[in-house]
């Protein structure tokens, strides 16, 4: 059995839709298992025994109609038996008309039907404390009627190698031994993800008031003046917890870097994903315009818990869309204080210091 399993766009989308080739690899342990992603988002992949083959959708592809078609052609010739499309959109409809596989199924989306043998409801409404981000992957295995025990739970797979570079690191830069360590999720992919930065420096400061902890920060070297822009802003008894330029060179050596964390806390993204994946406890700041019922997964109130500004200011969200909300977000942003969360975060932290998951 041949089976295809497609999801562009961002880490966090891969890793969570990975979920969808480890319950396939439990219920047909021998069949070939590829993966269509972003070219950018393989390292979330590595070391992972569910997939055969990563096949990657790269710029010429999104550029090109000709490369598109020609991806189109080269997916024809693999002759899959079965295609899961987990996103849905434009690029992947072409490629899903070209395949020409037995099955095809993906979410039900009005004037797409035709493309797919089955088309799974895309659900509004979370029906478990796994988050609708999970909870949608998992519904395009129902018409496969698989009789196993669905895992929910995205995997991150560290080699010994990685865990001694990162060990290494550490040692490098003198962390002690003898605290637990806290990631800063300190900036979202894009500004309007993005926790104030003057907030953010109010967060860590609290971290660091209420625990004995070493704190790192996760940026990119292009967001450096950024990261700088929050230690500076920190106190001095604050900055003397953060190992600033504790960074990792990749996406890789952030994985291996995160799994020597105890957990993480602030912005949602990429970082957050990965941390659940290594099985770390987490904090979430979500934008106001993102929707936390797509990605707060796990959420349990203690190892997994977010926090929205609708939480406290639901005035604030009334007979408003997505799009507007987008638009106004780096204002509503600002209504964010610190202080609506600052005491779940106190919890969140002496729940999670103190007792190991």
């Amino acid at each position: 059995m041949k089976i295809l399993v497609i999801q562009q766009k961002m880490i966090g989308d891969v890793l969570v839709s990975s979920i969808i080739c480890n319950n396939l690899r439990i219920a047909y342990p021998n069949a070939q298992i590829d993966y269509l992603v972003y070219a950018s988002t393989t390292p979330v992949l590595e070391g992972n025994t569910s997939i055969d083959n990563i096949i990657l959708f790269e710029e010429k592809h999104r550029k090109s109609k000709k490369e598109l078609l020609n991806l189109g052609i080269q997916i024809r010739k693999e002759k899959y038996d079965l295609l899961i499309d987990a996103y849905s959109k434009l690029e992947s409809w072409i490629l899903v008309l070209l395949s020409n596989a037995k099955q095809k199924i993906s979410y039900k989306k009005p004037g797409r039907n035709f493309l797919y043998t089955d088309n799974v409801p895309f659900e509004a409404l979370p029906k478990t404390n796994l988050g609708l981000a999970i909870e949608r992957r998992l519904s395009l295995l129902e018409p496969l009627d698989l009789k196993i025990q669905i895992d929910p739970i995205p995997k991150l797979f560290v080699s010994e190698k990685e865990n001694r570079e990162a060990i290494a690191l550490f040692e490098k830069h003198n962390v002690q031994k003898d605290r637990k360590t806290v990631m800063i999720s300190l900036l979202g992919s894009e500004k309007l993800k993005t926790y104030p930065l003057e907030f953010m420096s109010k967060v860590v400061d609290y971290i660091a008031d209420n625990a004995n902890v070493n704190i790192l920060f996760n940026y990119f070297p292009k967001q450096l003046e950024d990261a700088k822009t929050v230690f500076n802003a920190c106190k001095s008894s604050t900055q003397e917890k953060i190992y600033f330029d504790l960074l990792g060179d990749d996406l890789r050596s952030f994985i291996a870097i995160m799994n020597q964390c105890d957990l993480i806390i602030g912005n949602d993204g990429g970082a957050i994903n990965m941390a659940k994946a290594l099985k770390k406890p987490s904090f979430i700041i979500f934008s106001p315009w993102i929707e936390k019922r797509i990605w707060a997964t796990f959420e349990d109130g203690i190892h997994h818990l977010s926090v929205h500004l609708k939480d406290y200011r639901a005035d604030l969200f009334d007979q408003k869309t997505e799009k507007m909300l987008k638009k106004e977000s780096l204002s509503l942003y600002k209504e964010f204080k610190p202080a609506y969360f600052t005491a779940q975060i106190g919890s969140f932290l002496n729940q999670n210091l103190s007792n190991s998951i």
